[in-house]
């Protein structure tokens, strides 16, 4: 009875519309109501449990560092470099697209900031020269959910607060299969660019290349402050974070210029209000995860998988099914904390590395941002475009193929996302 009324409750507020953060609240709320003797103030105090983790500090620091970087005017100089790299091929602005995305990655750490902010440069410029729009803002939901694989990624914080798994090795896990993901995407947008004849522009040599280069510099140093910091054990990822925030406001204030002092309180609240958000879904998921536990649904999961087959094979492309399905409903940072520790549970018992799922299974839910009908990404270029969803999803679906082959690759080779951790901490 208690299952019935905490999904019952859940599905009817999704249905209806109703933002996934309080459909988990509302159900669980129930749940606790109507079916279990505990007291209500069991909540409170479970919410501030999830949430009450050292790691997490990464997560408003890593949003206030884009922010600032963002507000100093990072994006046009990503792009602008970008394009003077590949925008010469055909199809130029649409690689451009994806490389931006690659290089952007380095600094948001989320697919919906970076959809945003690239997206509202490059599909109004991409109709402009001649694309069709729906491809603009299907390359642009795409190419955005590059930016939690490569490093720095908040699902990633999310997975280290949840399991211990180190969020080092896991961010240097993320590069390898986030430049595949790229490439791929790259890919798929030339032969789309060759069969429909997409234009190019002139290549306009080395000068320009180089001096856009020298206009992001600072930009894509931050990326290197960020590793860098990872790599030399001097930081911990939360003071990576927080290092990572200064740097962007001397660059954003002193050397682009591009925000101003009386800026950077509302940037703050800004960052605040974002990272409140995520900590509050972080908080109720964690209740909803803790009723779950409760009456057992994960080792339910995990014995029913475990009972179908034991074939390791077999339980990454259960998982990845289920993560797939998963996506397309349920909002990423909900779907790890409910799921997570039960499929990784399931996974190294069939002998899966930690860091190697962590990775697949992040990049899986990542690709749910873009699939409808709760696809993040997907409503906010449709948006961006002023463009029906429907032709935008039939844009997509070339790219959706890409990034999933690209999945299984990574799934089913574990050296693309453990040989670079492996290099750079040893193997563990």
């Amino acid at each position: 009875m208690g299952v019935f009324i905490l999904f019952t409750t859940f599905i009817i507020c999704l249905v209806i519309g109703v933002p996934v953060a309080i459909c988990l609240g509302v159900s669980s709320a129930a749940y606790l109501l109507f079916h279990a003797d505990i007291p209500l103030v069991v909540f409170a105090q479970k919410i501030y449990a999830g949430v009450d983790s050292f790691v997490l500090l990464c997560i408003p620091g890593f949003i206030m560092a884009g922010n600032l970087m963002n507000g100093g005017g990072i994006t046009d100089r990503i792009i602008r470099f970008a394009s003077a790299g590949v925008g010469w091929i055909r199809g130029g602005l649409g690689l451009t697209n994806v490389a931006g995305s690659m290089l952007f990655a380095g600094i948001s750490g989320t697919a919906v900031a970076e959809a945003a902010s690239i997206g509202a440069v490059m599909i109004p410029g991409m109709k402009k020269e001649g694309y069709p729009i729906e491809f603009a803002a299907a390359i642009t939901a795409a190419a955005s959910t590059v930016g939690p694989i490569i490093p720095p990624s908040v699902p990633m914080i999310i997975v280290g607060a949840l399991t211990g798994v180190s969020v080092g090795r896991m961010f240097m896990a993320g590069a390898i299969p986030g430049i595949l993901l790229g490439l791929g995407m790259m890919l798929v947008c030339y032969i789309l660019a060759v069969k429909n004849n997409y234009p190019r522009r002139p290549w306009k040599g080395w000068k320009e290349l180089w001096d856009s280069f020298l206009g992001a510099f600072w930009a894509l140093m931050l990326t290197a402050l960020i590793v860098g910091g990872l790599l030399s054990g001097i930081v911990t990822p939360t003071e990576t974070a927080l290092l990572a925030c200064v740097y962007a406001f001397i660059v954003g204030v002193f050397f682009y210029k591009g925000i101003t002092i009386r800026q950077v309180p509302k940037i703050v609240i800004d960052s605040a209000i974002t990272s409140a958000a995520l900590l509050a879904l972080v908080g109720i998921a964690n209740v909803f995860g803790w009723i779950m536990a409760a009456e057992q649904i994960p080792q339910t999961i995990a014995t029913t998988m475990l009972s179908i087959t034991n074939d390791r094979t077999m339980i990454i492309l259960l998982i990845n099914i289920l993560l797939l399905i998963v996506g397309m409903f349920m909002e990423t940072i909900a779907a790890l904390i409910i799921l997570f520790p039960t499929l990784m549970a399931v996974a190294t018992g069939v002998g899966i590395d930690p860091v190697h799922f962590a990775t697949f299974a992040v990049l899986n839910l990542m690709i749910g941002l873009t699939t409808p009908p709760v696809g993040v990404c997907l409503f906010v270029c449709a948006n961006i475009a002023k463009e029906p969803l429907w032709p935008v999803i039939k844009a997509i679906f070339p790219f959706l193929v890409g990034n999933i082959i690209v999945l299984f690759l990574v799934s089913y080779i574990p050296q693309l996302s453990l040989w670079l951790p492996n290099l750079l901490f040893g193997v563990k």
